[in-house]
């Protein structure tokens, strides 16, 4: 007759079992040193990020405003603010008077149709002459004026060099000048040519003389201390040589890329 095994048998037994397996078991892999925290590691990888957001953000707000009129922008914005409201009006191109856009053009960059964003020749011309404006084209001042802000400061140059050739490829230049025409202050709380053409002559941009129109364009650089109504004899003059410069880009070929 077997015997049945007792409490303590039966103790020693399973603690036997445990010590073998205790004596088989693999030890536990020893932990490696903490890896060290890395500042700089880490202020990349965010600035990597950051930039990343940024590039796409641009990307697809320079695809929206190819065919979506922006409503308003920063400076415009903060204007507003201040003056407790501007004077701003979309208008299509088509809705302008061609002589208006020809002498824009004619005034801010007359190699508008020549060049993908940047006129190498005039900033040259510009950095050698000292010039204030430094030969920004159209284009370069749709991008500050739609996508930045106003200022002068690097960053803001950077950006407007990454932007403006996006808005090359993706915008039509008579796009670009639509814009352009939309979003230009022309009188302290008076912004695009709708809102010019009524403040100065009584009527809409679509029925502005050639006149007119170089003059609109002459105050475009400082628009708070020209007038296009009450033109001083440097506007004056200034608009005679646009209305010249209007005719003459038209005859040579250099208004081709934005009209009809």
């Amino acid at each position: 007759m077997a015997r049945k095994p007792t409490r303590s048998n039966a103790r020693k037994t399973k603690g036997a079992a445990s010590g073998a397996r205790g004596r088989n078991a693999r030890p536990a892999p020893a932990r490696g040193p903490r890896r060290p925290f890395r500042p700089l590691r880490l202020a990349g990888f965010i600035l990597l990020r950051s930039t990343t957001i940024l590039i796409v953000g641009i990307m697809v707000a320079v695809l929206a405003t190819s065919f979506m009129n922006p409503p308003t922008n920063w400076y415009m914005a903060s204007e507003s603010r201040r003056l407790g409201g501007v004077d701003h009006q979309w208008v299509p191109i088509e809705s302008v008077a061609p002589v208006m856009v020809r002498s824009a053009v004619a005034a801010e960059d007359a190699n508008f149709c020549l060049h993908w964003g940047f006129d190498v020749e005039a900033i040259r011309q510009a950095m050698e002459g000292g010039s204030a404006r430094g030969g920004s084209t159209i284009s370069q001042q749709v991008v500050k004026n739609v996508f930045l802000w106003h200022g002068r400061n690097w960053a803001r140059k950077v950006l407007e060099a990454a932007i403006t050739p996006a808005v090359e490829a993706v915008w039509s230049k008579r796009r670009i000048l639509e814009v352009y025409l939309n979003v230009a202050e022309f009188d302290e709380g008076v912004f695009g040519i709708e809102a010019a053409a009524r403040h100065y002559f009584g009527v809409g941009p679509e029925r502005l003389t050639a006149q007119q129109a170089a003059r609109l364009a002459a105050i475009l650089p400082s628009p708070k201390t020209r007038s296009a109504a009450q033109p001083s004899a440097f506007v004056r003059q200034r608009a005679a040589s646009i209305q010249d410069g209007a005719a003459l880009i038209r005859a040579d070929g250099r208004a081709s890329c934005f009209e009809d």
